[in-house]
């Protein structure tokens, strides 16, 4: 453990501690430990220093923790996972299994972050990733058979992730083709599932999910469209991030085994109730322009489909985005 990790994990509850315990228990000299504590506040962590009482954060933090999630999850979830790693910061979760997967040839890996230095979502976008603050996971899986066998599964992944937020959110949630989550009409989340190997297999699968937790308006200052973030909606329950994250762990390796067999087809009326899009008049934004239409579900390969003048055209996702007409 670094002593970077080592002062977030004593600092985590919010209470004061002297720089002097912390140097010893660290083994650091009270230099270091200042050092490290200016590396939190470049972090966006408040650190409050009080003469004779030491450091404390502003605000308790829970920190993902590896032994915290496995001990929430079934063994039956457990038998199918090959690794689970938290990094206190990493450039992206995505990434770091894709390379991980060029190297290990074992499916089930998943990998968790407390910050991404270079989140992406679809299209190279940035995805903000401030520390502590929200979920930021990916899993990798081996399949088989090649891409074309997958289709729709980023749609099916949406419907692990609301199935997860059912148990905390009541009403307002809703999916957004092809890989949005909302919450009252503002974006909590997203997935970018990303395939790598030969066309008719096998492939390697790595699928991300970012929900915003306990994001504050500082931190999504910069985000360019609305967004929301889980705590906005939630009042009478306490939001641990451990347990979501097992949850969504649990609810998205569930639909990984299965799909090969399965498909879309098992998932495709579920991912209709939620649709957000359903009967409204939309644009699909490419680089050729704007064309309208109004929604109309998808098909059953997650194809998004748009009525038209001309009849109902049928949309895949690549290097589209869908948005409400004005």
């Amino acid at each position: 453990m670094s002593s970077l990790d080592g002062i977030l994990n004593r600092l985590s509850d919010g209470q004061f501690h002297s720089g002097e315990i912390l140097a010893s228990e660290l083994n650091v000299t009270r230099a270091a430990v200042w050092k490290q504590l200016k590396k939190l506040e470049s972090m966006g962590l408040r650190v409050d220093a009080v003469r004779g009482k030491g450091y404390r954060l502003q605000q308790p933090l829970e920190l993902l923790n590896a032994d915290s999630i496995l001990i929430l999850l079934p063994s039956s979830v457990k038998s199918v996972m090959s690794d689970l790693v938290v990094h206190t910061a990493i450039d992206s979760t995505n990434r770091y299994l894709l390379q991980q997967g060029s190297v290990d040839s074992r499916s089930g890996q998943i990998c968790l972050a407390e910050r991404q230095t270079r989140g992406r979502g679809r299209r190279g976008r940035q995805w903000v990733s401030p520390f502590g603050s929200n979920i930021y996971l990916s899993l990798l899986w081996h399949f088989e058979k090649g891409p074309a066998h997958l289709a729709g599964l980023s749609l099916a992944l949406g419907v692990a992730v609301i199935r997860v937020l059912s148990a905390y959110v009541t009403e307002g949630m809703g999916l957004k083709w092809p890989n949005d989550i909302y919450i009252k009409e503002k974006k909590l989340g997203g997935i970018l599932v990303e395939i790598s190997g030969e066309t008719h297999g096998p492939c390697t699968l790595v699928a991300g999910v970012g929900l915003n937790i306990l994001m504050n308006d500082s931190s999504g200052a910069i985000i360019d469209q609305p967004w929301i973030s889980l705590q906005d909606v939630i009042n009478d329950k306490t939001i641990s991030r451990n347990a979501i994250a097992a949850e969504l762990i649990e609810q998205m390796l569930l639909v990984l085994q299965s799909y090969p067999e399965q498909g879309f087809s098992r998932y495709k009326q579920e991912w209709q109730k939620w649709d957000i899009m359903q009967n409204k008049p939309v644009f699909i934004v490419s680089i050729d322009g704007e064309k309208p239409g109004v929604a109309k579900g998808v098909d059953d390969e997650g194809n998004f489909l748009l009525q038209t003048e001309n009849g109902i055209e049928i949309i895949h996702s690549g290097e589209v985005s869908l948005r409400l007409q004005a």
